[in-house]
């Protein structure tokens, strides 16, 4: 199988786009290390992909605690080379910027910025000493566009995606490609909780009228993780159902 014998750190896979990110690495070989904050459920996920054949574990990860990252990079080691990074885990509600607290800004930023990045950075040497490795991060189209609601949300994935491109120039003389992923809406927690008015406008404004599925968002990083995408460093691509085209 496609990722045979290789360690995969998936962020936010207790459900949603990191969940059927797990499954799809777990599918096709890999040994999944689900990382999340939600205990419970991250248990669950790694049992569940376990009880399907899959080989996983439960590693609990807060990527806006830098004690959290430092431990569970050493937890990551010990199982195994980390083969590929994949950046999932993200956070954010629909408020317009003006009644934003301050508290909300730094939760924002941490979680969908700098957890990544802080991430990235605790798992890098290793890749480095190797000369291989995929890290795979997802943003979102509003960090391409902005998003109405949705404002700093939408600087954080912006300065994702812009760190991603950055990274990728450093990292191409150890062999190691940085992609970024835009999903557009998709049928996750987090975009279910926006009022319905919301989610008809979204349809309506999607060419294919209907949200993505997680897997289909899970396709696209499966994609850039494997040895297809080898050639393929410091690009963006989107999978939002033609709603935004570049």
């Amino acid at each position: 199988m496609e990722f045979s014998g290789q360690t995969v750190v998936v962020t936010g896979a207790a459900s949603g786009i990191g969940l059927a990110t797990a499954r799809s690495f777990a599918a096709e070989g890999a040994h999944v290390i689900v990382a999340d904050i939600a205990r419970d459920k991250g248990e669950e996920a790694a049992a569940r992909l376990r009880a399907d054949g899959g080989k996983a574990d439960f590693v609990p990860l807060d990527v806006a605690s830098d004690d959290s990252i430092a431990a569970f990079a050493q937890t990551a080691f010990a199982i195994g080379d980390v083969a590929v990074l994949a950046n999932v885990a993200g956070y954010g509600k629909g408020q317009p910027f003006v009644e934003n607290t301050m508290d909300f800004w730094g939760r924002v930023v941490d979680i969908n910025l700098m957890g990544p990045i802080k991430l990235t950075r605790a798992l890098l040497d290793p890749m480095i000493s190797r000369r291989s490795g995929k890290i795979v991060n997802v943003a979102s189209d509003a960090g391409r566009n902005g998003s109405s609601g949705e404002t700093v949300y939408s600087g954080a994935k912006g300065g994702l995606i812009a760190f991603s491109k950055g990274l990728a120039r450093e990292m191409a003389r150890y062999a190691i490609n940085v992609n970024c992923i835009c999903p557009g809406p998709t049928e996750t927690p987090m975009l279910m909780a926006l009022p319905e008015a919301h989610l008809d406008a979204f349809r309506r404004a999607i060419p294919f009228h209907r949200f993505a599925r997680p897997d289909e968002i899970a396709d696209a990083i499966l994609f850039l993780a494997s040895d297809r995408a080898s050639y393929i460093t410091g690009q963006t691509l989107s999978v939002s159902g033609g709603l935004t085209m570049f």
